[in-house]
């Protein structure tokens, strides 16, 4: 049975960063193979793991519009789901330990009603074949209400240090319970942040009646790698964000 842990957050709270770290810790502790879904627009997750690929191409969107532009010719007797999964097996990017599902740009013109019933299907299949499933959901709280988080093992809130960061992490919190998400656990991270929290801080996160992972401390080689364009998942692992994720991890993953 496949572990899924997604990622959610406001816009700039490290999101992306956050879960390559995380999968950085699985694959240095055997935890493979693992399927990354990144479910961001502005898909950034291929860049921090490192995996090549036209991501104008390699993308779900892609798939979608193929789909549409091609359905007329599906092969006699192939069900329209099936010549669809056919099309996401295509933008499956693959490598020796992660395999990258790149949603790509938001639905367009029409009813995709279809198309993302059989994707939620695709995904619980295809899910079944790895030990973790790791979503890099989009910043904000639309992708609740679409439901494109929904049934995952952990649900982790990234926030930065600030007190906007925290409100904005408890409405999504908030707002999966509303939805009556199937999130079996909530964490907060609290990324860039002090070695020493400020009581103002600390009294606002009191308030907010959520388990704390950890905090990721301000790293400056992690700015230098994505200007670099070098994976993360080549961080040293004496680095403080490395070393810090360690600790969020077995926390979260006991």
């Amino acid at each position: 049975m496949s572990t899924i842990i997604a990622v959610a957050g406001k816009g700039g709270t490290g999101k992306t960063t956050v879960l390559a770290l995380l999968i950085h810790y699985l694959l240095k502790n055997g935890k493979r193979p693992i399927l990354a879904v990144d479910a961001d627009a502005d898909s950034n997750l291929a860049d921090a793991l490192g995996l090549s690929g036209d991501r104008s191409l390699s993308t779900i969107g892609k798939a979608r519009e193929d789909f549409f532009q091609t359905k007329g010719s599906v092969p006699a007797g192939m069900p329209k789901e099936a010549y669809f999964e056919l099309k996401l097996n295509e933008v499956l990017i693959e490598s020796r330990d992660i395999d990258l599902l790149i949603m790509g740009r938001p639905e367009g013109v029409g009813c995709y009603c279809f198309i993302n019933n059989v994707l939620r299907k695709y995904l619980e299949t295809l899910g079944g074949n790895y030990p973790f499933v790791i979503i890099d959901n989009e910043a904000g709280l639309e992708h609740l209400s679409r439901r494109t988080t929904n049934d995952v093992d952990c649900l982790l809130i990234v926030s930065d240090y600030s007190l906007n960061g925290l409100r904005a992490a408890a409405r999504i919190r908030n707002l999966a319970q509303d939805l009556r998400l199937k999130v079996k656990k909530f964490f907060l991270i609290i990324n860039n942040a002090p070695s020493m929290l400020s009581e103002q801080f600390l009294q606002e996160l009191h308030k907010l009646d959520i388990d704390v992972a950890g905090c990721l401390p301000e790293d400056s080689l992690i700015p230098q790698y994505d200007i670099e364009r070098r994976s993360l998942l080549t961080l040293p692992e004496d680095e403080a964000a490395v070393m810090a994720m360690e600790k969020i991890a077995q926390k979260i993953l006991t």
